[in-house]
């Protein structure tokens, strides 16, 4: 049990942390580039600081859900170290098939939003190249390789990154959240 929790500590420290708070604050430290407000003036100076604000919150419930998804279904974390086990078709998995990222790419853009960072923009545009080709090129084939047909019909009715808009359902539950 204990083990379980640190090697789930580990991968969230290790990704979504360092992605989202550690490298953003490094660049931001030695930069010493934030705008917030973006030099407009009053009051629509809040606006890039309330748009930041809700894009990190929205980021943020993306990676909750997923942790937990990843933790109890999927039975494994988000660490390609110590993947899941089970394929999860499950909650926000309906939707999207990556949420974590999803979470992060909503965490770093509420991050340079609200900063008005350059430098911080900069690294979100850095980290979606990384993931563009990361997860086509290396995670997908191997999550094909694990969950065979399974994940390629999943893959063919679920979006990578943006949400549907209606919840799939896998044949293979009759139409209800499902777990294989």
């Amino acid at each position: 049990m204990l083990t379980t929790k640190l090697k789930h500590i580990r991968a969230i420290v290790l990704l979504p942390v360092m992605a989202t708070i550690i490298i953003p604050g490094f660049i931001i430290a030695r930069t010493g580039s934030v705008h917030r407000g973006w030099f407009l003036p009053i009051p629509f100076h809040l606006a890039p600081v309330v748009i930041g604000i809700v894009l990190i919150g929205c980021g943020l419930i993306l990676i909750v859900k997923t942790l937990s998804l990843l933790a109890t279904i999927g039975q494994g974390t988000l660490a390609p170290w110590d993947p899941t086990r089970k394929l999860v078709v499950r909650g926000i998995y309906r939707y999207v098939r990556n949420p974590m990222i999803s979470g992060v790419f909503c965490i770093l853009l509420g991050e340079t939003i609200f900063v008005g960072s350059i430098p911080l923009a900069c690294w979100l545009i850095l980290f979606i190249l990384l993931n563009l080709i990361y997860i086509p090129l290396f995670e997908e084939p191997g999550l094909e390789r694990r969950f065979g047909d399974d994940y390629r019909l999943y893959k063919q009715h679920v979006p990578r990154w943006i949400p549907r808009l209606r919840a799939w359902s896998a044949p293979w539950e009759g139409g209800t959240d499902s777990v294989r």
